[in-house]
């Protein structure tokens, strides 16, 4: 199962990038406690670990590719991946989020992502503009 989605942000694209992989930016972004990294094979959690993952691919203030998995997940489910993509024009970004591989029936994460990234986002950065 995939899905797509996407949101505008007024913030630049490298605000959002190095607060996604800052343990303490990631934190304040979203409101769950976070550990993060820049570094390519580096593991990260977010939401006090009911995610978890691994960088994969980092393209800087343009492309975030994770690998992704909740606590939900059964152990056999393989990880998901997500791919974040920030397009900026004039300070503001839209963020494009391809998540891709996730068991079957797992559609709510689309309105987790909104509710539980998305809006404190936008909240956050609204904030520090």
């Amino acid at each position: 199962m995939k899905f797509t989605i996407k949101t505008t942000i007024n913030t630049a694209a490298k605000n959002i990038y190095d607060a996604w992989l800052s343990s303490d930016g990631h934190t304040k972004m979203t409101g769950g406690e976070a550990t993060a990294s820049k570094v390519i094979g580096d593991d990260f959690t977010t939401w006090d670990g009911y995610i978890s993952g691994k960088n994969l691919a980092l393209d800087e203030n343009k492309r975030i590719v994770q690998s992704w998995r909740s606590s939900e997940f059964d152990e056999a489910d393989e990880d998901s991946q997500i791919e974040v993509i920030l397009a900026e024009n004039n300070g503001i970004t839209e963020l494009t989020l391809h998540h891709t591989n996730l068991p079957e029936g797992e559609d709510h994460y689309r309105g987790g992502w909104d509710e539980h990234y998305f809006q404190p986002m936008k909240a956050f950065f609204e904030n520090r503009n």
